[in-house]
């Protein structure tokens, strides 16, 4: 049986509780519109505090996940999971119940509604009351919290988040935020019963003690230590987040609100506080841990680019799709593209960690459609080179190249960089053997024929080649004689007659497997037969057309179970599961293979590929689905 006040009312109303905003919208538009008074604005600066309120927790994760900034500074060095994104997904709870609690206040307290932009006795009065009263009332509940019955009950929901991030702030139970909002409200409501309230009191208490329950939480060390050495009162003052992570750490330490003062009055401050402080803060400027294997991937467009974990994480852990409120952010979002095509490098962007091995995720900041302009190639190739030249110098075992970092025209499939460095001890890995496969073992055994598409392609040509050894008549679409040829000669002499050149769609009528590698339209589907199903490996896949035929996703594969720390999705790919070419740099990594896997793709080693790809627990991800 539940605790009583230890859920939410409207647990069950999943994003519709935001309706719950809408008597406090509603009465401000009608005290305005029909009172024709702002009487009631009041409502209005409720509706702007939980506005700020939420902002300001956004702001601070998106500090916090920007690993390419806070990576070296980081206290706990784990990785934030869908678990726990999942059971942090209703942080922002609080905010809606302090709001409606704030109304019940104002509404109950109408002398308080006229109050002053601003008072500078009322900033003094809330700062005392804060400390008299409010930061020992915190510290006497918290370590009441930490008792048997209400740990167990309550407070062990804000303990279970594995890392603390600023929306761990806000995960707790009905009752420790009514506690919450209790501590909040005693220094603002004394400050205006004592006649010194004012509109910027509000609005300044509460952001700033958002502010520094974020900065408690928010897993990196921001605070220099210098600081403390310069005004050593103030490390009494003023928590940390190295203080506040080793009281999740050792939970018998370190109860304090703000103040690590009333931790030294009530003899339960850790002695190690400080000197981990100093520790990390002067660390922070050294490299952290090297990376085992990195994933180089590239900005897909505008859109997608909002996908990035450290952005809006709750979306960024589901697969990438187009959202109505992400339309309003384009114009920014164009903005930033052209600033990072000025200045921007590399940067990691994701991580997580597979038996003991650190991989990571970095992100050429270049966009799709940028690939594809001749005077952007040299420097798209630059960032590439300087990114797989500092995975060397880090010692990085492997690095895969995604999508369009490794095409053919641009550079050789990765051929460009190892001749031009032929010294590397990083692998270089384009990761297609293994995307190949995933394709080929798609196609079941009892296959006859096959239509293929971007059939000269540098996938369409292996897929061709493994097909005809297994007897499978495929009919190659090109219009180039010669570079069919090319690829039917690479075959073995008694399968080469496997090998059918076809220049038009219509020549597969009456073929119900179709291997994609070109982007065709709807009526160039339409000459396939019912039943049809439609594999694929080209980018951007193509439309679901036909509602009688079925079609695959682009090639993937799902990662081992014992992946730890994995909290977003690889654009479209749903959770824990990554493109075939990134599954292939995973491979590798774990093979410990030596050798640069560029250019052309080895149809021998196909099986190879796979075969290592299932001893490690990589799955294949079924990519049937029909249309509706």
């Amino acid at each position: 049986m539940e605790a009583p006040l230890s859920t939410w009312p409207w647990d069950n109303l999943g994003s519709f509780k935001y309706l719950l905003y809408g008597p406090l919208l509603a009465k401000w538009l009608y005290s305005r519109y029909q009172e024709d008074n702002i009487k009631e604005t009041w409502c209005l600066h409720i509706l702007i505090i939980c506005l700020l309120r939420c902002s300001m927790h956004h702001t601070w994760n998106t500090f916090s996940g920007m690993l390419f900034l806070t990576r070296n500074r980081q206290i706990n060095k784990e990785g934030v999971g869908f678990k726990q994104i999942d059971n942090e997904w209703d942080w922002d709870n609080f905010i809606l119940l302090h709001g409606i609690m704030g109304s019940l206040v104002f509404y109950m307290l109408k002398d308080l509604i006229n109050l002053p932009l601003w008072d500078f006795k009322g900033l003094m009065a809330v700062a005392i009351l804060h400390i008299a009263i409010s930061e020992p009332l915190y510290y006497f509940l918290h370590k009441k919290f930490h008792g048997s019955y209400l740990f167990n009950h309550y407070h062990s929901l804000h303990h279970s988040s594995p890392v603390l991030q600023p929306f761990t702030a806000g995960h707790a139970t009905l009752l420790e935020h009514i506690i919450l909002a209790a501590v909040m409200g005693i220094p603002i409501l004394g400050t205006c019963l004592l006649g010194y309230g004012s509109i910027t009191m509000i609005y300044g208490y509460i952001l700033i003690f958002d502010c520094l329950r974020c900065l408690g939480h928010s897993n990196f060390e921001i605070i220099p230590h210098q600081l403390f050495q310069a005004f050593p009162t103030l490390k009494y003052l003023l928590y940390t987040p190295t203080y506040h992570s080793l009281h999740h750490t050792e939970m018998e330490t370190n109860y304090c609100l703000f103040m690590p003062l009333f931790d030294v009055l009530g003899n339960t401050l850790n002695p190690k506080s400080w000197e981990m402080h100093t520790k990390l803060s002067v660390e922070s400027g050294k490299n952290g841990r090297v990376p085992d294997f990195v994933f180089l991937a590239h900005v897909v467009d505008l859109t997608s680019a909002m996908h990035v974990p450290f952005l809006f994480r709750s979306f960024g852990s589901k697969p990438f799709s187009t959202r109505l409120f992400l339309l309003p952010l384009l114009p920014i979002t164009f903005v930033v593209m052209l600033v990072m095509w000025a200045y921007s490098k590399v940067f990691l962007n994701s991580f997580y960690n597979l038996r003991g091995r650190l991989h990571q995720t970095w992100v050429v900041p270049r966009f799709g459609f940028q690939y594809f302009l001749p005077f952007a190639a040299e420097g798209i190739n630059n960032q590439i080179e300087q990114a797989i030249l500092r995975a060397d110098r880090l010692g990085v075992k492997v690095i895969s190249l995604a999508a369009l970092n490794k095409n053919e025209a641009l550079n050789g499939g990765g051929t460009l960089f190892v001749n031009k460095h032929p010294n590397l001890k990083v692998r270089v890995v384009h990761g297609n053997t293994l995307t190949a496969a995933v394709i080929l073992k798609e196609i079941p055994e009892d296959v006859t024929e096959a239509f293929l598409s971007g059939a000269t392609s540098k996938l369409g040509r292996v897929i061709a080649l493994y097909l005809c050894r297994r007897q499978v008549r495929v009919l190659m679409l090109t219009s180039s004689t010669e570079r069919f040829q090319k690829i039917q000669k690479e075959a073995p002499a008694e399968y080469q007659k496997y090998l059918v050149q076809v220049t038009k769609y219509e020549a597969a009528r009456n073929c119900k497997t179709w291997i994609v590698g070109k982007w065709i339209t709807p009526r160039e589907q339409s000459y396939a037969p019912k039943g049809t199903h439609f594999h694929q490996f080209v980018v951007p896949p193509i439309l679901s057309f036909r509602r009688d035929c079925t079609y695959g996703d682009l090639a993937a594969m799902r990662l081992p179970e014992d992946v730890q720390g994995l909290g977003s999705c690889e654009y479209t790919m749903e959770r824990g599961v990554v493109h075939a070419c990134h599954a292939g740099g995973v491979v590798h990594s774990l093979e410990g293979w030596t050798h640069h896997e560029v250019g052309a793709i080895d149809v021998d080693r196909i099986d190879l590929v796979w075969e290592a790809a299932m001893k490690h627990g990589l799955k294949p991800v079924s990519s049937l689905k029909k249309t509706d």
